[in-house]
């Protein structure tokens, strides 16, 4: 695992320190091993992480005639078969290290060689004779890649703070990514929270050359269902699959633990795990001692049941919250409202005291339908067709129910659904797994924005198989750029490597073909999975309740959070943003507990602390209501 950083300078010569700054924002990806590129047209940096080939494999890497580098950030599970194939081409390895078999594969098959690599990653290779800059991605967009162009120039990282470092790259506010943020607690892709920077897509690659850029997808997510599945064949596929995945992700030159919540989907993770090893395994997890969440009765009951060597952390508002939250305007680069950041801040803490590499379930749930909301859908379907007139009566009436401090309660659940019911299906779906309906968000902002979240909505059609069109959304927005993003920024800001092994894309692909009654019917979610778990996990870790992997936002926002919450919106008026009465009013109506808006509080105040932090500004092209176009060409 590593960073990577770089830029073409094409029209003009760089600071020779300025590669070396941008390194040096990103070394807690890669505190190992540093190393620099350096030409007449590209500067390339790689920070690294040593999981495989210790000895050896340090980057950049070199083609034997120096004419192509690479720098690489992730792990290829089958670079040992890739390898064995491409010595059959004639390339010979001097190390064992996946970056060598990349490099070798890029110039075997060039592009085309992104398809055959299985694993996550973010590439850069550089080609002197030609001038020539490829950037990938994973399909899934496990690791992060953001790219900007400035005249004819192109620049690249791992993180933003590593583009930040370029004095000529403006850092204004992009309108597009506020809109969505404030519905969505995240910024999808291609959008930043900078204008004029942009995340590149998962499964696509970027060439630049000749100072012209076009980007173009090497994977695309299946999107049509087999209905000849039966729950007997998929059981034995997926169950084949896992032992595949799961055997794979556990390669490691040094020591590695499991993210255990005592779920099914961690709990599955555990099981395959145990019969793939020949050691005893580690596993690592989060309690909330005393509160009406904690899963720390059923952790410790799979730790024992798979006897393993067990470590837990309590977060409670004496472990330094505050300090932690300040941090994440430095290591997230832009705001995520993901209240599971705070809980995998520490866990991520805690597991680099004892290993460097941890698997954990992201992805399971997107795949087979293990989210609260997907059920809403279903019954938010049946609400429509009641006249309007009722629903919103209906909401009248439960906006006077008491606020509770459960981290989310029935009423905070039942006002969301009922005000969503109001709303179009797919707009809905994204706002019961939100924060801000776009009235709300009206009255808060000083100034108008684009309809970027329309946009993204259009592409969202639940008629016919609606469960899997749903998947299929959160699968392409939710997953890799809340999810997956928050993660990757949590663990890499502590040096370790989380693997998700649920994210093959064999699996990925396996999960799409399966027919909707096969992942959601009624009230029975993840069918599949907990199917084929029936003989292979205790009845009480099938049949448990989805609890969620965040924290009692309303709560702690109204007491131990409440002096860093007060301090942040008292500065907020110097960005000229939001309403200054409307940001008042979310706040009192919160402290006064007449409502539940600490997830709506909890995401402006990373965005206002993320301001602050990197010198964000707002522009004028506030006013424009136009979207931005991509700063590449693409399909």
């Amino acid at each position: 695992m590593c960073g990577i950083a770089g830029f073409t300078h094409r029209n003009f010569r760089p600071n020779p320190a300025r590669i070396r700054d941008a390194a040096a924002t990103i070394l807690h990806r890669g505190p190992d091993q540093q190393g620099i590129f350096e030409s007449d047209g590209v500067s390339l940096a790689a920070t690294r992480l040593k999981i495989i080939d210790l000895d050896s494999g340090d980057q950049p890497i070199l083609s034997e005639n120096r004419d192509t580098a690479i720098v690489f950030n992730g792990e290829i599970y089958n670079h040992a078969e890739l390898r064995r194939e491409l010595e059959q081409c004639g390339h010979r390895f001097r190390s064992q290290s996946d970056t060598e078999v990349v490099l070798a594969a890029f110039l075997e098959w060039d592009l085309d060689c992104f398809a055959r690599l299985r694993g996550m990653f973010a590439i850069a290779l550089w080609s002197e004779s030609r001038g020539r800059l490829v950037l990938a991605r994973d399909r899934m967009g496990i690791k992060p890649l953001y790219v900007a162009r400035h005249s004819r120039d192109l620049y690249f990282a791992s993180e933003l703070k590593a583009i930040f470092v370029h004095p000529e790259i403006e850092r204004n506010l992009n309108p597009a990514a506020l809109d969505c943020y404030l519905s969505m607690n995240y910024v999808p892709a291609p959008y930043t929270m900078v204008e004029g920077i942009e995340k590149l897509r998962p499964g696509y690659w970027l060439e630049w050359l000749g100072g012209q850029a076009r980007s173009e997808p090497f994977w695309r997510m299946p999107c049509h269902t087999d209905p000849r599945w039966s729950m007997e064949s998929a059981k034995s596929t997926l169950d084949s699959l896992l032992k595949q995945s799961i055997r794979e992700h556990l390669l490691s030159d040094v020591p590695l633990g499991i993210w255990l919540s005592g779920g099914l989907d961690s709990s599955t993770l555990l099981h395959y795990a145990s019969v793939a090893s020949t050691s005893r395994l580690k596993t690592l997890s989060i309690s909330f001692a005393g509160r009406s969440f904690d899963e720390s009765a059923h952790i410790r009951r799979m730790a024992a049941r798979y006897e393993t060597e067990h470590q837990e952390f309590d977060v409670n508002p004496d472990c330094g919250l505050a300090d932690a939250i300040e941090q994440f305007a430095y290591y997230f680069d832009e705001p995520n409202a993901d209240g599971g950041a705070l809980p995998v801040w520490f866990l991520s803490r805690l597991t680099r005291r004892s290993v460097t590499v941890a698997l954990s379930g992201e992805g399971a749930d997107e795949l087979f339908g293990g989210y609260l909301t997907y059920r809403a859908d279903q019954l938010a379907r049946r609400a429509r067709r009641l006249p309007a007139w009722l629903l919103r009566a209906a909401r009248g009436a439960v906006r006077h129910w008491p606020v509770s401090d459960e981290k989310i309660g029935f009423e905070y659940m039942l006002k969301r659904f009922v005000e969503g019911c109001l709303m179009p299906a797919g707009r809905a779906h994204v706002y019961w797994n939100g924060a801000f309906s776009d009235a709300e968000k009206a009255a808060l902002v000083n100034v108008p924005l684009p309809g970027a979240l329309a946009g993204m909505l259009r592409d969202l059609s639940p008629e016919g198989d609606g469960v899997n069109a749903y998947l299929r959304f959160d699968q392409r927005w939710y997953l890799p750029d809340d999810i997956l993003a928050k993660v990757d920024r949590m663990s890499m800001a502590h040096s370790i490597e989380v693997r998700p092994p649920f994210l093959d894309h064999r699996i990925v692909e396996f999960a799409a073909s399966l027919p909707g009654h096969l992942k959601v019917r009624g009230k029975a979610q993840k069918i599949v999975l907990r199917e084929l778990m029936k003989r292979k996990l205790p009845a009480s870790t099938l049949h448990r309740k989805k609890v969620g992997f965040d924290f009692p936002a309303h709560e702690w926002l109204r007491g131990p959070l409440r002096g860093l919450l007060l301090d942040t919106v008292s500065a907020s008026g110097q960005t000229g943003l939001f309403r200054r009465d409307a940001l008042e009013s979310c706040v009192r109506q919160h402290l006064n507990r007449r409502a539940n808006l600490g997830y709506h509080l909890w995401g402006l105040m990373l965005l206002l602390l993320w301001m602050k932090r990197w010198r964000v500004q707002t522009t004028q092209t506030f006013t424009d209501r136009q979207l931005p176009a991509s700063i590449f060409t693409s399909t």
